[in-house]
């Protein structure tokens, strides 16, 4: 089990204590490209977008579902 497969099971565990790392990192190695202007950072996939605002210290869960759904995307077609 990888480090992002580690902070994946934590963020399905806990979806209310996900830190904008956590997910930075997850999407880094996945191999997502970041943009960020502002307070919100995107990261883009071939066909697949997310957007996701940099809150401190926690994100907000209904970002943190979001993420989850589209990796279930990507990581279940593979």
């Amino acid at each position: 089990m990888t480090k992002a497969d580690k902070r994946i099971h934590k963020m399905r565990q806990n979806p209310k204590n996900v830190r904008f790392e956590d997910v930075d990192v997850v999407l880094l190695a996945l191999g997502f490209q970041k943009r960020q202007r502002g307070s919100h950072a995107v990261y883009s996939l071939n066909q697949w977008r997310i957007t996701i605002p940099a809150r401190k210290p926690f994100i907000l869960p209904v970002y943190v579902r979001e993420l989850l759904a589209l990796l279930d995307e990507i990581l279940g077609g593979e």
